[in-house]
């Protein structure tokens, strides 16, 4: 088995350091920001199911960050260890395929957020 064959606590940030690609990045610390996008994304996909407010442009703000400095593959694996309920993923879900990062066959089984649906056919 390898390393990264599956993403574990020990093994997230080394996977992190290895898929990411920020060419302006100048000290750790802007990985380290970059890395707590998926702690933002989490956090905002539990305050829009407690207050029913879809947070659409900060959700898309966070999570093309994501792909844009860590890579489609390594993002989605790295999203799929940090949020792992099948109802955060009925929220994600429609942002991946907004953005192309997925297609409409990926995730079969994670039904969509009718409401996310919506706004992101407002923007």
């Amino acid at each position: 088995m390898k390393l990264f064959d599956e993403l574990d606590d020990k093994n997230f940030e080394l996977y992190a350091i290895r898929s990411y690609y920020n060419p302006t990045c100048i000290d750790p610390d802007e990985f380290y920001e970059d890395l707590k996008r998926f702690k933002y994304v989490k956090r905002l996909i539990t305050r829009y199911k407690d207050n029913g407010n879809p947070p659409v442009n900060l959700l898309l703000n966070h999570l093309v960050i994501i792909f844009n400095v860590f890579g489609i593959e390594a993002g989605l694996k790295m999203l799929e260890h940090k949020i792992p309920l099948i109802e955060d993923w009925e929220i994600i879900k429609p942002f991946l395929i907004y953005l192309k990062i997925i297609e409409n066959t990926k995730y079969v089984s994670v039904p969509m957020d009718n409401r996310i649906v919506e706004e992101l056919r407002k923007v």
